[in-house]
């Protein structure tokens, strides 16, 4: 995986760190973006479920759980350990 290259959401995995790349507007995404995630923000994933669909990440110092199919819109970049 190269330094730019870009993922959607649904493709990060526990221990990853990214950045937010895009959050596309609308009316699903407004909590999101009112909760912090927006673009530049930094994240580490914290947990992800056992079958895959709810994502623990950390960013601004809370925990923020998500599902990844209200997710999958956002872009995001990995961030090299």
């Amino acid at each position: 995986m190269s330094a730019m290259e870009t993922i959607p959401f649904r493709e990060v995995r526990q221990g990853m760190r990214a950045r937010v790349i895009s959050v596309p507007d609308g009316p699903d995404m407004k909590r999101l973006r009112e909760m912090g995630l927006n673009e530049g923000v930094e994240f580490s994933v914290a947990k992800v479920a056992p079958f895959g669909d709810t994502v623990e990440i950390r960013l601004l110092n809370y925990a923020l759980c998500l599902r990844k199919r209200d997710a999958e819109s956002i872009i995001v970049q990995p961030i090299p350990a």
